[in-house]
């Protein structure tokens, strides 16, 4: 069984990694956190430049035509650098429309989003912090040509910067929560919509976004009216599997610096690595980071070649859910007492590993897919 990449594969890692070591050092992404945007305009026009932001689009709508797999392994090397761009927003966006979209949406968006000159976010999450379909209860009533637009969303990343939002509504009530959901694309600075940011362990920008009596035009609906739970289902299969990519890569970078440490720092004339204390919690990050990649890439394998894939995807994000947050706090544990303060890098990788832990659902609420899946 050959579980290498190809050669193709090998490189794009090796450029995006050799990318992110030259245009994003740590001073980069500490300048972010202090940036209301949250980003870096200039890192992110250079990404673009790259065309690696609509890397997995069709030619036709100015992509690269790679491959999810592709797409995750790049990823992984955005986490590692823990590069500070609205990425993962954009590629969700795009998978919407890729799903929903009339031809004409995505002749007139995707491009725009590959070029990196829009960027674009889900709105989906109500304040029962819940990814299932009964916790939708934004609603969306038609008035003539239009949709009116009432209720809050909460946690929506880069909501403050976008300069659209691919809003999730419930268009119609119905004993199945999954009927009756639609997604309309919405500018954030149309009346009646309000932005606040929230304050985040991580650093992330995410956002409160309330609706109150937003009118959308009816051709801004994006996809069949009440239908458009099948497609963010998949969406967030596909965003589960490329945040564990993303937490595969941070967690490799945290390890290879505590492993550095432990072979330079010198406690009673010899290297504590020598010591089996710390040597074996390595150990116990190696071990997390390997189980860690290869049922990220199995999940985006199947993806990759459009088998079913809900078990490995829930596995994936599951054991990422709970490894990244265990190899960062063995790291700090380490490191000592420099290790958790705010100077030191370690620390970045702690928060984001934290706040990756709930995002797109934790690891109890994946064990129960896995669970169910077995018929548990």
């Amino acid at each position: 069984m050959d579980l290498g990449l190809n050669e193709m594969q090998e490189m794009l890692r090796r450029t995006a990694r050799a990318f992110f070591e030259n245009e994003c050092p740590k001073s980069v992404v500490r300048q972010a956190e202090q940036d209301e945007r949250g980003y870096s305009p200039d890192l992110w026009r250079k990404i673009a430049a790259q065309g690696w932001i609509g890397m997995a689009l069709p030619a036709a709508y100015g992509g690269g035509g790679a491959s999810f797999l592709d797409l995750a392994l790049f990823y992984e090397e955005v986490g590692r650098a823990l590069a500070p761009v609205p990425y993962l927003d954009v590629a969700l966006s795009t998978f919407l429309l890729q799903e929903l979209g009339s031809e004409q949406q995505k002749r007139e968006w995707l491009p725009q989003l590959a070029s990196g000159n829009l960027i674009a976010t889900v709105a989906l999450v109500e304040p029962a912090a819940s990814y299932d379909a009964d916790s939708i209860h934004l609603t969306a009533r038609r008035e003539g040509s239009d949709y009116v637009l009432d209720g809050v969303k909460l946690f929506i990343s880069n909501a403050h910067i976008a300069d659209r939002m691919l809003v999730v509504a419930r268009t119609k009530e119905s004993a199945n929560p999954e009927d009756g959901l639609t997604v309309f694309l919405v500018d954030p600075h149309a009346p009646g919509v309000s932005t606040t940011l929230l304050q985040t362990l991580a650093s992330d920008r995410q956002c409160e976004v309330v609706f109150e009596n937003v009118k959308v035009p009816a051709a801004n609906m994006v996809g069949p009216v009440d239908g458009a739970w099948p497609a963010l289902k998949t969406m967030l299969g596909k965003a589960r599997v490329l945040l564990a990519a993303w937490s595969v890569g941070g967690a490799e970078f945290a390890l290879e610096m505590t492993v550095e440490y432990a072979k330079t720092r010198v406690q009673f004339g010899r290297p504590i690595g020598s010591f089996q204390a710390i040597s074996h919690k390595c150990a116990d990050m190696a071990i997390d980071c390997d189980t860690m990649r290869y049922g990220v890439y199995h999940a985006a394998w199947r993806l990759a070649e459009g088998l079913a894939a809900g078990q490995e995807i829930a596995i994936a994000k599951a054991w990422s859910a709970d490894a990244y947050r265990r190899v960062t706090a063995l790291a700090e544990q380490v490191h000592g007492g420099v290790g958790y303060m705010m100077e030191h890098d370690i620390q970045l990788y702690f928060r984001r590993a934290k706040a990756a832990e709930l995002l797109f659902g934790d690891a109890d609420y994946h064990r129960e897919v896995v669970a169910v899946g077995m018929g548990l």
